[in-house]
């Protein structure tokens, strides 16, 4: 079997392998937020842990309509070169041909240009790759085929920035070419008339998260805008932008945040017929917003409607079917074609179900069989023939979850001894980063510090191994081999009820980089536990005078559950035989830890302010059970987070988006000596 336990731990019942990292309580802060915005304590800590700790941050955060947004003319330098190239082609009746991708982010990029630039009057067509046959991007053979049918401009969605050479053949053969992209920035740039990236743009920006199709969405409207042509326009640009981001895993901050929440309100009543069928077919309610002036209880979605169960079935047909079924889903106007592809795209997710459900079980199999010591390992490379390319991501982050540890997972393609693959990883480990560490071993790779995909030849596979297992030995500790579970507050049983649920909804649209808030309770009992589904726990869980019920996703094999746990959870509603109560999504549980007196107290943080190099200095002294947290603040307000003990902490002005140092070097070193000094700690 897999090995990532102590002989005591395996003695003991089988549990989930996590950490847990609970942000420490702010008392004063939390007060002042709660009293002055009129929410519940609870929400005032969740929005200090995503650094909104100040009045008008928060306001600005649960109102962001209220943020004047800079022109896009003024963010992105090609911008109005794009909208003039765009302009003339249309007015000269030339053909506009789109170069799309074959993920959710770029189907839905694709299909908001096709219904954009025929709506302004454009000859207008589109391709995407192979998934199979050619991979991610722009290629010669589609520039060549473009140039052959006539077309003068290429604009490509959530591709082409690293193509350099498609984009060099286009503009020799006389095509211009612009590319809308938000993928990391090449160090040599393609000779594009004009480049759309959110990337070669300030990181200050309200637009800098935004995916491919939030590129795609303000080039359509800033050209819909010149030519005067938004009426009807705008509202299912939008409603595509919502689907694509949130099933791209795009960040929900700034105008991602803002747009996806307008967006959220306006696809329960969507005019479009494939939306309608695709929101159908899915069996997706919509909420009332029944907490904010805002929303005037419209009935609304929330992202994980769409990460669940709009997205995948968007994603299925990308990842083991053809792009087509999509495109024509999102672009067409008539009811009958539109619910035969979303019947399409329904019974090809069930398939894509079965394919995942089945190379999980088998990549399983194996990792047990091969006795892997993931301690003296630290990753984990998974290879067996006759796997789908198109889903061994979606198992690839399921083993990520399982395991706790960075997962590398291929198969070989079809008669030819090359490995195609997918890579995750956790957050202490940066995959482009080690699939660069590897570059003299691979053939084609990218991705970014969460996820990548490669190829080899086979005959590398166990060097491959050998080199992951040096980068992981070099970022990786023993302690961050397992799950990170984060927790935002501890809450107890009478808390959990529908005002804490309906305030939640403040915090959202919650996704990356602002995730849904996780509460815990301690000492909880599991008074009934039962499995239902494929794997799944369902309990009956008791705290005090209350009962609270709770659904445990894919933890059948932890089944059954010591009676007395502390628990991890997210707040959802579940609707069974036409009652609505709230329930809790368990996403962490570990046997009871006991917090004394002493403990609880020195969750109020020891401060002291010092001066260094002729700098002033904030520092803070944070306690949570065992875990000692030093925190030191600068004049810009950077903060170094370093906890008791580790070589490496987080530097940065908040969690979401720090960067780990190595707190051994001379310059952190000396630096944390003097905030130990003034908190008399030495």
């Amino acid at each position: 079997m897999v090995q990532n336990k102590s002989n005591h731990q395996t003695k003991q019942k089988k549990l989930p392998n996590q950490r847990w990292v609970i942000h420490p309580a702010e008392p004063e802060k939390t007060k002042q937020l709660s009293t002055s915005l009129n929410i519940l304590p609870l929400i005032a800590q969740a929005l200090i842990n995503r650094d909104i700790s100040t009045i008008e941050k928060a306001q600005a955060f649960i109102n962001p309509e209220s943020i004047k947004l800079p022109s896009p003319i003024e963010e992105f330098p090609d911008l109005d070169i794009s909208l003039n190239l765009l302009e003339t082609t249309i007015s000269q009746g030339q053909k506009i041909s789109i170069c799309g991708d074959y993920d959710a982010d770029g189907m839905t990029s694709t299909a908001l240009l096709l219904r954009s630039l025929k709506h302004l009057g454009a000859k207008v067509d589109y391709a995407i790759p192979s998934r199979m046959q050619e991979g991610y991007g722009i290629n010669q053979r589609i520039v060549e085929e473009f140039h052959q049918e006539g077309v003068s401009l290429i604009l490509t969605v959530d591709n082409g920035i690293a193509a350099h050479q498609p984009i060099t053949i286009a503009r020799e053969l006389g095509l211009n070419v612009i590319i809308t992209d938000h993928h990391d920035i090449p160090p040599n740039l393609p000779p594009a008339n004009a480049i759309l990236n959110p990337k070669l743009i300030s990181e200050n920006s309200p637009y800098r998260g935004v995916a491919g199709v939030g590129v795609a969405y303000i080039l359509a409207v800033s050209l819909a805008k010149r030519l005067g042509k938004m009426e009807g326009l705008i509202k299912p640009l939008l409603e595509l932008f919502t689907l694509g981001t949130i099933a791209d895993l795009a960040p929900l901050t700034g105008v991602n945040r803002r747009w996806v929440k307008r967006g959220l309100q306006f696809l329960p009543k969507s005019q479009l017929a494939g939306v309608k069928a695709l929101i159908q077919v899915s069996d997706v309610k919509a909420q009332e917003q029944e907490n904010s002036k805002q929303t005037n209880n419209q009935k609304s979605l929330k992202p994980d409607d769409i990460g669940f169960r709009l997205g995948p079935r968007i994603n299925a047909v990308g990842r083991i079917a053809d792009p087509q079924i999509v495109i024509e889903l999102l672009t067409t106007d008539d009811k009958e074609i539109a619910e035969a592809r979303a019947k399409q795209c329904q019974e090809i997710n069930q398939r894509r179900q079965e394919l995942c459900l089945e190379i999980e079980e088998q990549a399983i199999a194996w990792c047990e069989k091969s006795q892997i010591s993931l301690q003296q390992e630290r990753v984990l490379v998974v290879v067996q023939p006759g796997w789908h390319h198109g889903v061994i991501g979606i198992v690839a982050s399921r083993l990520v979850e399982r395991y706790g540890v960075p997962v590398f997972i291929g198969s070989y393609e079809e008669q030819e001894n090359t490995i195609r693959g997918s890579a995750r990883g956790i957050p202490e480990f940066n995959v482009f980063e080690a699939l660069q560490f590897c570059d003299k071993l691979l053939g084609k790779y990218g991705g970014h510090k969460a996820a990548g995909g490669f190829s080899l030849p086979g005959e590398n596979l166990d060097k491959f191994r050998s080199r992951l297992r040096e980068f992981a030995h070099q970022c990786l500790e023993i302690n961050h081999l397992k799950p990170l579970i984060t927790i935002d507050a501890e809450a107890e049983f009478p808390e959990l009820n529908y005002d804490l649920f309906r305030q939640i909804d403040l915090l959202h649209p919650c996704g990356i980089e602002n995730k849904s808030p996780i509460f815990y309770t301690r000492n909880v009992r599991i008074i009934q536990q039962k499995i239902v589904g494929k794997g799944h726990l369902k309990l009956t869980l008791i705290k005090g005078e209350k009962e609270m019920q709770g659904i445990a996703w894919r933890w059948g094999d932890y089944f059954p559950l010591p009676q007395l746990v502390d628990i991890a959870y997210q707040l959802k509603e579940n609707t069974w035989n036409f009652q609505t109560n709230i329930q809790l999504e368990l996403v962490g549980l570990r046997l009871p830890i006991e917090i004394s007196p002493q403990q609880k107290s020195s969750n109020q943080p020891q401060k002291a302010e010092f001066s260094y190099s002729d700098r002033p200095y904030t520092c803070s002294l944070y306690q949570t059970g065992n875990t000692k947290e030093l925190r030191i603040r600068n004049s810009r307000g950077e903060v170094l987070a370093i906890q008791q003990g580790k070589k490496f902490g987080l530097l940065g002005k908040s969690r979401n988006y720090a960067k780990q140092v190595d707190v051994s070097q001379p310059r952190f070193f000396h630096l944390i000596k003097a905030a130990m000094n003034a908190l008399k700690l030495n």
